[in-house]
């Protein structure tokens, strides 16, 4: 199989080839730590949450996951776009670092623990310990001349804080940032402060930036906006100066400063899925979690009838694909997959 090289400057290129996810073996995990509780979870009381679901998704929610997830791949082959999916691996399985031992989640989004930046792949420091080695379902997809491993973080239970939950429940003391806290405007990342993604993960970044990919490159951390998780259903890059924006999260002066001078789509209330509400979903503004193909077309799950008219008055004009059950599984388009060339 050949390998992948990967090349990403922006998050509006032309799309050339991209790994998808898949719903193979997904599940909740069921070891309940700590960690879990507080990013996420820190909404329920401890009977609450030694109470939750877990272990393996209703089989019925995976195979229609996996059909949806087909599909998609299905859509982009059929443009031209090569595509690969994740290894399969059994997330029940232990993993840990020598302090500590969790089972996994999934493939579903390949999105969250690697970034790519030109020609190079970051497996990041994950927040979760039940995520930390997901990255590795994708490393063999890769020459390895392109991956980079960021060190692994120890993760210890007082690097996470559920006391105060109007602040994040991931604090500093190391850095600690999914791939899905990030997004790309060339040399401009922006770098989301939130319960999966912490300062000290920022400096970090932009100084294995500036010393491995180039030192043009400029971190611009997005504090005090939305503390929950990934930065992919409040900001959305659209193309050159042209932004996606949540209005229940960001306003004139919470916006990055580098921001204030590009053009702004304000996301309209988004139609809220389907969802089982006691598996850990996402909320209703992952319908404005989009993919774009390229600067005139984005992907974007079909119920969201609002958002592609407002798109459309931008002249970018949209891909509706069927993901019956993003919510309950956390992740729309752009969370499902993972763009490794686009030009």
């Amino acid at each position: 199989m050949e390998k992948i090289k990967p090349f990403v400057f922006s998050e509006w290129g032309n799309l050339h080839e991209i790994i998808i996810g898949t719903a193979h073996n997904a599940r909740v995990p069921s070891v309940g730590d700590k960690c879990l509780h507080c990013i996420d979870y820190a909404h329920l009381s401890d009977d609450e949450f030694k109470n939750r679901p877990h272990g393996l998704y209703p089989q019925k929610l995976i195979d229609e996951t996996n059909e949806d997830l087909d599909e998609i791949a299905s859509k982009l082959t059929s443009m031209g776009i090569k595509v690969h999916r994740p290894l399969d691996r059994d997330f029940s399985e232990l993993k840990g670092n020598g302090i500590w031992n969790v089972d996994g989640y999934y493939n579903y989004c390949p999105r969250d623990s690697m970034l790519v930046i030109q020609d190079k792949v970051l497996a990041t420091p994950m927040t979760l310990r039940h995520r930390q080695f997901e990255a590795e379902t994708c490393k063999e997809l890769f020459d390895q001349n392109h991956w980079f491993e960021a060190p692994k973080p120890k993760l210890l239970d007082s690097i996470y804080q559920r006391e105060d939950l109007s602040k994040p429940t991931l604090l500093d003391g190391e850095p600690v940032f999914d791939a899905a806290n990030v997004i790309k405007a060339g040399y401009d990342i922006l770098y989301l402060v939130s319960n999966t993604g912490n300062k000290d993960g920022a400096k970090w970044l932009e100084t294995w930036l500036r010393e491995n990919v180039d030192r043009k490159y400029k971190v611009h951390t997005a504090e005090n906006i939305y503390a929950y998780i990934h930065i992919d259903t409040t900001f959305v890059f659209l193309r050159e100066g042209l932004v996606l924006l949540n209005p229940a999260r960001v306003n004139d002066n919470n916006l990055p400063e580098f921001l204030k001078s590009w053009d702004k789509v304000w996301a309209p209330e988004p139609y809220p899925t389907q969802v089982m509400e006691d598996w850990c979903p996402a909320s209703p503004w992952l319908g404005m979690n989009i993919l774009s193909i390229n600067p005139n077309l984005v992907m974007v799950e079909e119920h969201q009838t609002e958002l592609m008219k407002e798109l459309n008055k931008w002249g970018i004009d949209s891909l509706p694909v069927k993901m019956r059950h993003a919510r309950t599984f956390s992740g729309g388009p752009h969370c499902v997959s993972l763009d490794v060339n686009r030009i």
